[in-house]
This record gives C-alpha cells, sequence and structure tokens, in this order.
C-alpha cells in the first residue's frame, strides 16, 4: 500500500482531488437478510423479494435462534420462522464487480489521484457481539461508515449489523493518517438488538409490508445512533445531515455536540437514509438534484443554489437479472457521481443521458463501469472515501 504523500484535508466534495480510499469487492459472496438489512433497504427492495421477517434474535446468552414462542435456543439450525435467510450472488456477478472495481482503480491513478485500498476479507466469516451474529461483507461502500470532516476521521456507527466492524479494514490507511497528524473518532457502537431499532419509517411508509416482530434481549437499551456517512452532504462549514428515524436523530446530536464551533449541522429528511443518490454539491452554488420535490425540501440557504435535474434514468442502462437476483437500489443509483474538481465529474459509462446533461453544464465527464452498481448497494460515490482535497480550510459557502 503507497503511504499517503498528504495529510487528511477533506471539507466538501468537489474541491481537487488527490488522495481517495477505494473499496474491495474481495470475497463478496451473499447478502444476510435479517431486519437490519431490511430495514436498511425497506425502500428499494420490491415486495416479492422481501423476506421477512427473517432476522435472527438471540437467547439469552447469544448463543443461537430463539423458539418461536422466545424462550430459548430452536433445535431446526435456524431455518424456521424467524431466521435470517442468505441471498446468494452468482460468480459471474462477483466477477464483474471485481473487474469494475479495479478498473476504477486504475482510472483513478490515470488522472494523478493517490489511491488507497484497505484490506481485502480473506475469507468469509462471522462478526459476533453478545447480542447477535452476522455474516461479514467485504469493505466496498466506504463512505457508508466513515466521516471525513477536514483533518478528522470520524468513524460512524453501522445501519447494517454485517458490517459492524467494517472500518477494521481500513485500519492501516486510518493509523497512516494519524501518524502524520489527522485526529481519529469513533462514535459510540450501539449494541443493535432488534429494540435498537426505531421501526417507525418502516411503519409509515407502505413501500412493502412492515417490518415488525422485533424480539427482545437482556442487552436492549432502547434506540440507539445509528448513522452512516453517506446521510451527509460536505459544504464546508456546513454539513447537511438526513434524518429519517430517531437512530439517525441521536448520531446528528453526537455529531452537532462534537462539531460545535467547527461545522453547522443542518437536518433534513429527503430520503430514508443515504444522500448521495438524491442530492449531491458539485461546485460551490451547483447541485444535482433527483427531482424539484427533494429541492424543495432543502435548507433554505441552498435552494438559492443553481440546480440540475437529471433526464429520468433509463430502464436499458441496466442489466436484466433473475428472479432470485436481490435488487438493492432504485434506478437512481447513477446519480451516486464523484466529483474529482469543480470542472471534472466521474460517471458511470452506462447513463448515457446523464453524461450529456453534465456536459451541456460544460463539466468534463470522466466514464467509468459499474455494471451491477443494483446488486451490491452503490455507486462510485459510495466505493470512495475522498481523504485529501486541496483546500486550506472549511469555506463558508452558505452564508458567507
Amino acid at each position: 500500500m503507497t503511504p499517503p504523500a498528504m495529510k487528511l484535508n477533506s471539507f466538501d466534495e468537489w474541491s481537487p482531488l488527490r488522495e481517495v480510499v477505494l473499496g474491495s469487492a474481495v470475497n463478496y459472496t451473499s447478502h444476510e437478510v435479517e431486519l437490519s438489512f431490511e430495514l436498511f433497504f425497506h425502500d428499494h427492495m420490491p415486495f416479492d423479494q422481501m423476506y421477512y421477517p427473517r432476522h435472527v434474535p438471540r437467547d439469552d446468552a447469544g448463543q443461537g435462534p430463539r423458539d418461536d414462542a422466545g424462550q430459548g435456543p430452536r433445535d431446526d439450525g435456524g431455518q424456521g420462522p424467524g431466521a435470517s435467510g442468505a441471498s446468494k450472488i452468482k460468480q459471474q456477478y462477483v466477477d464483474e464487480l471485481n473487474e469494475d472495481v479495479e478498473g476504477i482503480a486504475e482510472l483513478l491513478a490515470s488522472m494523478s489521484i493517490v489511491v488507497h485500498r484497505p484490506l481485502p476479507l480473506a475469507d468469509p466469516c462471522t462478526v459476533r457481539t453478545p447480542a447477535w451474529s452476522a455474516a461479514v461483507v467485504p469493505p466496498l461502500n466506504l463512505r457508508d461508515n466513515t466521516l471525513i470532516i477536514g483533518d478528522e476521521i470520524i468513524e460512524t456507527p453501522p445501519l447494517i449489523r454485517a458490517r459492524y466492524f467494517e472500518t477494521q479494514f481500513l485500519t492501516p490507511v486510518f493509523a497512516e493518517y494519524f501518524r502524520r497528524g489527522a485526529r481519529w473518532t469513533v462514535m459510540p457502537r450501539p449494541m443493535m438488538t432488534d429494540m435498537s431499532f426505531d421501526l417507525s419509517y418502516a411503519t409509515r411508509e407502505p413501500v412493502v409490508e412492515p417490518i415488525a416482530d422485533p424480539w427482545p434481549s437482556p442487552y436492549d437499551t432502547g434506540h440507539e445512533m445509528m448513522f452512516d456517512g453517506a446521510q451527509c452532504l460536505r459544504l464546508g462549514r456546513d454539513l447537511i445531515a438526513n434524518v429519517a428515524t430517531a437512530n439517525h436523530a441521536l448520531a446528528c446530536d453526537w455529531l452537532e455536540r462534537h462539531l460545535e464551533g467547527r461545522v453547522r449541522v443542518h437536518r433534513v429528511g429527503l430520503v430514508d437514509s443515504h444522500i448521495d443518490s438524491a442530492v449531491l454539491a458539485l461546485r460551490p452554488g451547483l447541485l444535482l438534484v433527483r427531482s424539484p420535490d427533494l429541492a424543495g425540501k432543502l435548507p433554505e440557504p441552498l435552494r438559492r443554489w443553481d440546480m440540475i435535474f437529471p433526464p429520468e434514468p433509463d430502464e436499458n442502462n441496466f442489466p436484466a437479472y433473475d428472479a432470485d437476483d436481490l435488487v438493492l437500489t432504485t434506478r437512481y443509483i447513477d446519480l451516486n457521481v464523484l466529483s474529482i474538481d469543480p470542472e471534472t465529474v466521474m460517471v458511470n459509462s452506462a447513463c448515457p443521458e446523464l453524461m450529456r446533461t453534465l456536459e451541456k453544464h460544460r463539466f468534463t465527464v470522466v466514464p467509468f463501469r459499474h455494471r451491477h452498481r443494483r446488486l451490491f448497494g452503490g455507486g462510485l460515490h459510495c466505493f470512495t472515501l475522498d481523504t485529501v482535497r486541496e483546500g486550506s480550510g472549511p469555506e463558508d459557502y452558505l452564508y458567507g
């Protein structure tokens, strides 16, 4: 791994990019479909692909699934009511994903951007806590569990159990930035029992059958902070944070106190979770926004910015999948672009309509290939964590 040549420095989404961490898809084999997974993808998975209630409650010692009455471990191997399901991913898709990720690494390097990589998932394994266990997934969508604010790394409390220790794969990268002067903070880790999750969003949004049947645990503490870095839009002195649940709100309470005096946190309710397939800042004064309806929900100072509303995605932009392939994102996933500088944007080559729209606004578009973004739940912005961008400090783009 090439050591960082610069100190951690990233305040916004568009300043010239110098160093980035790109995720790894090595040993991506399946999705474990349980309560936290269902809640996270609640808005995106069609009803006929849902598996609930199939989360895995644990017995009081955390040793295995409860019986149907909640009285102790079952002897059915976890396959009865309440058990989780693993949605296998076809090897062809995994191979093509790995090809695409490595192609992105080469493309970034060709633009003189230093590319760091996480430790790969060496073998399929399981993460265990006193309250639950889950199959670990590779560190692919790095944006989710880390928030970079200037010279500070903030590891955020995960929303999906399988990703509980995902930032451990980034330890060598973070440790080197720390040695070069970065601050390194870890937000409080949740117990993540069933009772930790605020189910109100899934209940009030009738996209699919409401998620219910949470199981009690001796480790219940009530709602806890859970929040992804991808719920944030970084604008120098201001941070736009999407809040849809009590879990998100608690995390924003923490961020407001932690960043007080440095960064202003603005809460919005745009989408269920991640903001970066709904609105992205391409440069000061210009946003890429999914729709005018979402634009009306932005903070008032941002509503004064110019906005690009992209054309509706064409279904032909996406591969056709079989009924047993679990689709995890909406058709808007390709709004998940990455700015190289205020005039240059990387866009999925499968989206000619979006590319032409940005070119009409005088952007240089750098195409990249990412075929199976709907199966792996992320685009290029999700795959990357920009650690060094040019700039001497946080600018005030909203009130300056």
